[in-house]
């Protein structure tokens, strides 16, 4: 089986529970604070990982605190980078977590978001098949060396996860990814925002003629809502008591990866990402353990 070529951030995730969002002037006290190893696409890669899929984690780790704990964390779980050391610091990312699990992200961006073109010839291309991107990283100025190396490579299968950030993201850059065909994982505030299509199905099929490839649009717990070959189909959720939605979508979109990668059909892969996002909205933080991954019975 070829590699998956994951690119993107490793961060360290401030995990700040309250039971609100502060206002204006208002002061308010956290619950509880933790720091956690994070980032959408260590969190994917992570997802990847626990399915068996071989991957290559292309993360640029900085200097600083925060490089830091990265680098110590990664090498606790024996995960090593192709990319050398850049001569900035990292940033981190602040997760605020209110009483009913939503979360919402507060990001301090630092060298593991630029990306040097020179980088990518430490990479066999003939050792890749699948790439996940994310719009975090495209949106920064060195966005476009990782879309110059992806249209060196059209036999790659691209996946790619936008974000909130879609339209920040330059309109030519954006031309030149959807010209790549990706994959496209977002969830339906950003589909709606971005096409500016007032119903589900109006917005994926929008999409769908972008990219000209399938359009993956998530609903939380209402499931997916998959738009493929010209017709759209709602793959149900699996019920969950909701925790926190922090890494939810990451590990949407490694399972979807991971069951590809495995041979299964489009629906088959979007139905079991679905089973494994239900699993971590009932974990606090972004990473499943070992034992709840091995819970979902979805690698025997």
């Amino acid at each position: 089986m070829k590699k998956v070529l994951v690119i993107g951030s490793a961060v360290v995730d401030v995990i700040i529970t309250l039971d609100h969002l502060p206002g204006k002037s208002e002061d308010v006290h956290v619950k509880t604070q933790s720091m956690s190893l994070g980032g959408c696409a260590y969190n994917t890669s992570d997802i990847i990982r626990h399915f068996g899929v071989p991957y290559i984690p292309f993360f640029p780790v900085g200097k600083g605190a925060y490089g830091d704990f990265v680098r110590k964390h990664l090498a606790l779980r024996g995960i090593t980078s192709p990319i050398p050391t850049p001569d900035s610091e990292n940033g981190c990312c602040y997760c605020f977590v209110e009483e009913d699990g939503e979360r919402t992200f507060i990001s301090y961006h630092g060298a593991e978001y630029r990306f040097e073109r020179s980088w990518f010839d430490a990479l066999d291309a003939s050792d890749i098949s699948s790439v996940y991107i994310c719009g975090l990283e495209i949106e920064e100025t060195t966005g476009k060396n990782i879309v110059d190396y992806l249209e060196q490579h059209p036999e790659f299968t691209v996946f790619f996860a936008p974000g909130p950030r879609l339209e920040k993201i330059q309109p030519q850059l954006m031309k030149r990814i959807f010209d790549l065909h990706p994959i496209l994982h977002l969830n339906e505030d950003e589909a709606l925002s971005y096409t500016g299509k007032s119903g589900l199905e109006d917005a994926a099929w929008y999409l769908s003629q972008l990219s000209h490839n399938a359009v993956l649009i998530t609903l939380g717990k209402d499931g997916c809502f998959l738009y493929h070959e010209g017709q759209g189909v709602t793959i149900p959720g699996v019920p969950a008591i909701q925790i926190d939605t922090i890494g939810a979508g990451d590990s949407h979109i490694g399972a979807v990866i991971s069951g590809l990668q495995m041979g299964k059909t489009l629906p088959e892969a979007v139905a079991m990402a679905n089973q494994v996002s239900a699993k971590v909205v009932e974990t606090k933080g972004a990473l499943l353990s070992e034992e709840a991954f091995q819970s979902l019975g979805l690698t025997k």
